[in-house]
């Protein structure tokens, strides 16, 4: 068998599919949604028209987007994504750690619980979140028992973060399992017997041969936080917005794409400078990367 690596044609063969697709589907409609987002609706017969543009216009729609109504959406998009990332990240480590240890026979079984919620479509689970988490729902009704309730659970800043963590969880634990699990035990007991608190293991031991997974995992919640629309839409309301709401309006009942697109380039130019801090801090980190 030739080796792609050194035969030419053999590269191109391998090579050519995949990047034909990623050029169709990826870099040309990137393309035009930053040819679009320089653009304006252009003037017909006196008329706005619903279709066509005036293209590279000027930096109207970038200008606009230093609205301060949307600043404030932006900056509550970065303060309840990185809100719920904490959470994830803190509630998601003592899990992967659970599994880790976790006998042979069951590990499998937990794993699977994991990604379980991929296999459903994710405005069904949004769906059932919403029927546990409103005024008549399951969790008020059982606190209504005891003469807790009703606890105002949706539409608000709480259902949103609450909806986030529940849908972004697995993403967490995954990388954390798989830097957990190839991590040395023997460093840990080591560090044991060597008289360390299990506070000081964690501290100087555990937690920094771990950060490549911590890190994998809060980009990998992080980002799609950034962007989410359906989530804050059903169980946050019209007044808890976040920046994926203002764009998806923008491409749908708004119907003004040249200034979605100038927002969603601005949230993909966020998302890059996410990307970098996590490079760097992966060559900086102690541990295995993932």
């Amino acid at each position: 068998m030739e080796d792609w690596k050194t035969n030419r044609n053999v590269f191109w063969t391998l090579a050519t599919p995949g990047t034909l697709w990623l050029i169709a589907f990826f870099l040309v409609p990137l393309a035009f949604l930053f040819v679009l987002s320089f653009s304006s609706k252009a003037m017909i017969d006196g008329q706005i028209s619903i279709n066509q543009y005036d293209y590279f216009s000027g930096l109207t729609n970038y200008l606009r987007s230093f609205n301060p109504d949307i600043v404030s959406i932006f900056i509550r998009t970065l303060w309840w994504s990185a809100l719920a990332t904490l959470a994830c990240l803190i509630i998601a480590y003592p899990i992967a750690f659970g599994i880790c240890f976790a006998p042979d026979r069951w590990r499998p079984l937990l794993l699977m619980l994991i990604v379980l919620p991929f296999w459903i479509n994710l405005l069904i689970r949004t769906y059932a979140l919403m029927a546990v988490l409103r005024d008549n729902g399951l969790v008020n009704s059982a606190l209504g028992a005891v003469g807790l309730g009703p606890l105002p659970l949706m539409n608000n800043t709480f259902g949103v973060i609450f909806g986030l963590v529940y849908v972004y969880m697995p993403f967490m634990v995954l990388p954390l399992y798989a830097t957990i699990e190839r991590l040395d035990k023997s460093f840990l007991e080591a560090s044991l017997d060597l008289g360390g608190t299990q506070f000081q293991t964690f501290r100087n031991i555990t937690l920094p041969l771990t950060m490549p997974g911590i890190v994998t995992g809060v980009v990998l919640v992080f980002i799609p936080c950034l962007g989410t629309f359906l989530t804050s839409e059903l169980l946050g309301g019209t007044s808890s917005w976040m920046i994926g709401n203002v764009i998806q309006s923008q491409f749908g009942p708004a119907n003004d794409w040249p200034f979605g697109s100038a927002l969603s380039l601005l949230l993909m130019y966020a998302t890059f400078a996410v990307l970098a801090v996590r490079a760097f801090l992966s060559r900086n980190s102690k541990g295995v990367d993932v």
